[in-house]
């Protein structure tokens, strides 16, 4: 059997950064020509970073993405690797109309390219196109209508770009009827919780459809809301994996690979198969290599365990953010309480705890085990750390105008928020919302207070989830000889926004394990109250608890951005109106 040494490279690329990607591309496929590679691949629109969004309705945008690729062939090909092919995903246009789309000539497409011998050997766009969760791709591209197929070393290779993995029909079946050796598809697939169980079946059933050796090369790192996971599968035609990728991790995948040769019953360039894709045929080799001893498996990544996936989500979600953007020190009010140990230990491992400003905010509310769990939290992690009192700056607003019951209680976290962010205009830190997913549901967090800052790391994490990733931390930094960073204080205290005397959030809400359970079933998989009744709640329970969701909208529209790990976040997942008479009754 012909023989391949597939190398795919799981990276990060910066939207809109098109000369840095093209660098990181060039240098990556210097490392993999070094290693012997035959097909150098990177993620979909690598060279772009993904998603571009609107960018892609800008005209000026789509025509550096073009001059990128095409820049990039000819460098290549000047270093004296003109002759090793390389697939790279990024952001072309239709060269013609496609009036059933309703979309002019020039319309935007996700395509990728091979490039060879200093030029672009051959394009293709997207074919599915998904519009749903947080994709909007009918919004912005056309999509392509080929089967492209690089016959390299006496082996025809399909290639697909993500989505046309994920839906049924098109590019997978069409690899069986093109009688492809080698299906390969490249991805910048968003992380959520439990996606790389779903990723790998679904890798697994493809291989068996196309019935041949499939490679899945995924992107890493993270952009505003979303976090790429990596996990890169090859699995041969039958579903056997055969190399697995670390997550959370920037890596080069090398492997050697049998693979069939080109079957005589190959159709055509140009052929039209069954389900409408015609043909596109690179030839750039048809004889295959003289038979070398194969040295290169890839390897098998260990898993990482639940709790241990989502936080490293999370380091990944803050760390993108803060590099990309050219933040190098975070800032945060630390209370003493679960929510904003969490955060800390997170920035701590995203950008180093001597970039991390802790401040202590007291009030006269403020418990003596509050402030000392925070003065604990900074010493066991070794951020920055200061104290300022609100409590003058509290006095002089009730001296000056008559506030009592709410309005008394929210102008404490709104002092805070205003200190934090004059804070962070005098020395250059971004502050880091510490709100998570079920505070933000229901409401319990107060507008230009603590909801303040430009991300919000634990957004989309439920409190119970939260409880669970503190704990999980500790025991992770116990197991490595090192000091857990968070209280155990602050782990087993009632949670409590101390606004006023003995005040605990279950004052206002159900019990955590409760809420969230409600919450998960109305906000991720959009029941409606009868059927969460049904699932044995309790209905006044329900009603009261879907009211203040949907009631809150319009703070949830105001807070921050923050790293998402669900199915559906709030933000570009969930989209509700802001004015809405609907309730849910029950």
């Amino acid at each position: 059997m012909p023989q391949l040494r597939l190398a795919l490279n799981q990276i990060d690329s910066t939207v809109g950064d098109l000369s840095g990607n093209v660098e990181a591309v060039l240098r990556r496929t210097r490392e993999c020509a070094e290693r012997g590679a035959h097909l150098v691949a990177f993620p979909e629109m690598v060279l772009t970073g993904y998603p571009v969004e609107d960018l892609a309705l800008r005209s000026s945008f789509v025509e550096a993405s073009r001059a990128a690729v095409r820049e990039l062939a000819v460098r290549l090909a000047a270093e004296g690797l003109g002759e090793l092919p390389v697939l790279v995903g990024y952001l072309d246009r239709s060269e013609s109309a496609q009036p059933k789309y309703g979309q002019p000539a020039g319309t935007p497409r996700n395509a990728a390219a091979v490039l060879y011998r200093g030029r672009i050997a051959l394009r293709f766009a997207k074919h599915h196109l998904p519009n749903y969760g947080v994709f909007d791709e009918f919004r912005y591209f056309v999509p392509g209508d080929t089967m492209p197929v690089l016959r390299l070393h006496g082996v025809d290779i399909a290639l697909a770009i993500c989505e046309d993995l994920w839906q049924d029909g098109g590019r997978v079946p069409a690899a069986r009827s093109a009688r492809a050796g080698l299906l390969l598809s490249v991805n910048a697939s968003p992380y959520e919780r439990d996606k790389d169980d779903t990723r790998l079946e679904l890798v697994r059933k493809r291989a068996q459809e196309a019935g041949c050796t499939t490679a899945y090369l995924a992107m890493t790192g993270g952009q505003d809301e979303l976090v790429f996971d990596g996990d890169t599968i090859v699995v041969d035609r039958e579903g056997e994996v055969v190399s697995r990728a670390p997550q959370f991790q920037e890596c080069a995948v090398l492997l050697d690979l049998d693979l069939p040769g080109v079957s005589a019953e190959a159709p055509d360039d140009g052929a039209v198969l069954d389900d409408g894709l015609r043909v596109e045929r690179l030839v750039v080799s048809e004889e295959p290599l003289p038979a070398y001893e194969p040295e290169l498996t890839g390897g098998y990544a260990d898993r990482l365990e639940d709790d241990e996936e989502i936080y490293s989500a999370l380091v990944t979600g803050l760390r993108a953010y803060a590099r990309k953007n050219g933040f190098r020190s975070v800032l945060i009010g630390l209370s003493g309480g679960i929510d904003s140990a969490l955060v800390a230990a997170i920035a701590c491992d995203a950008v180093g705890p001597e970039n991390v400003y802790g401040v202590s905010m007291p009030s006269k509310y403020s418990s003596e085990h509050s402030r000392g769990d925070a003065a604990e939290l900074a010493r066991r992690t070794g951020l920055n750390f200061r104290t300022i009192s609100i409590a003058p700056m509290f006095d002089a607003y009730m001296a000056s105008t008559e506030l009592t019951g709410l309005a008394e209680e929210n102008l404490q976290s709104r002092l805070r928020g205003t200190l934090l962010m004059a804070i962070s205009n005098q020395e250059g830190h971004i502050v880091l919302a510490p709100g998570n997913k079920s505070e933000l549901a229901v409401g319990y967090s107060t507008l230009y207070g603590d909801s303040v800052g430009a991300y919000g790391p634990i957004k989309d994490v439920y409190k119970t989830t939260v409880f669970e990733l503190a704990r999980w931390r500790n025991r992770a930094a116990a197991e490595r000889g090192e000091t857990p960073p968070i209280p155990e204080n602050s782990i087993s205290k009632p949670p409590s926004a101390e606004l006023r005397p003995g005040q605990v959030d279950t004052d206002s809400l159900p019990d955590y394990p409760v809420l969230d359970a409600i919450l998960a079933r109305y906000v991720d998989r959009d029941q409606g109250a009868d059927e969460i009744v049904e699932a044995g709640f309790e209905r006044e329970l329900v009603v009261k608890t879907l009211r203040m969701v949907d009631t809150a909208e319009y703070k949830r529209r105001q807070y921050p951005p923050g790293t998402k790990i669900s199915a559906k976040g709030f933000g570009k997942d969930r989209r509700l109106p802001i004015t809405n008479a609907w309730r849910e009754r029950g």
